[in-house]
């Protein structure tokens, strides 16, 4: 897994920070500053946006439905403010959490900023007493999410509810 060099003042809130994303860190593209956020503010609009920028299927409102039913997210920001990545983080109330909709914009992907909002989220989710993170993701994103996150192989079952 790549290493990102934090960046967060002293007594800042362990839940938010910057990362300084350079070679140095692993990274390859020029040092840019990205400010990772838990629970943060994230428009409806910015999201639908986000999800449109790569190819995804945006339902307007959506995330204000969502929004309220999450345990949290973590966001991903550039100095100026464009969002630029999103995780969503589920959870059953208990030990169980679930990333969804992990996003980052294509022309900032392969970069660092997806493995390091799962970390994030994976991080706040313990730190809300859950004891399990779940991802279901398309094929292509294995190495993504065994290779660069962490998550291990498991047996797991699926019903498409449509077909009941």
């Amino acid at each position: 897994m790549r290493n990102i060099k934090l960046n967060v003042a002293a007594g800042a809130d362990s839940r938010a920070g910057k990362a300084i994303c350079s070679p140095a860190a692993g990274c390859d593209h020029r040092a840019v500053e990205i400010d990772y956020r838990w629970r943060a503010e994230a428009s409806d609009d910015e999201l639908v946006s986000l999800t449109l920028s790569h190819g995804g299927t945006a339902e307007p409102g959506w995330w204000d439905r969502v929004r309220a039913h999450s345990l949290g997210w973590v966001t991903a920001r550039l100095p100026g403010g464009a969002l630029i990545g999103f995780v969503n983080v589920a959870w059953d109330g208990s030990d169980h959490a679930f990333l969804l909709d992990t996003k980052v914009r294509p022309d900032h992907q392969h970069r660092g900023i997806g493995t390091e909002l799962v970390r994030r989220a994976a991080q706040a989710a313990q730190g809300a007493g859950c004891t399990w993170l779940h991802v279901d993701f398309e094929p292509h994103l294995r190495s993504f999410y065994f290779d660069a996150c962490g998550f291990r192989p498991t047996d797991a079952g699926l019903v498409l509810l449509a077909d009941r």
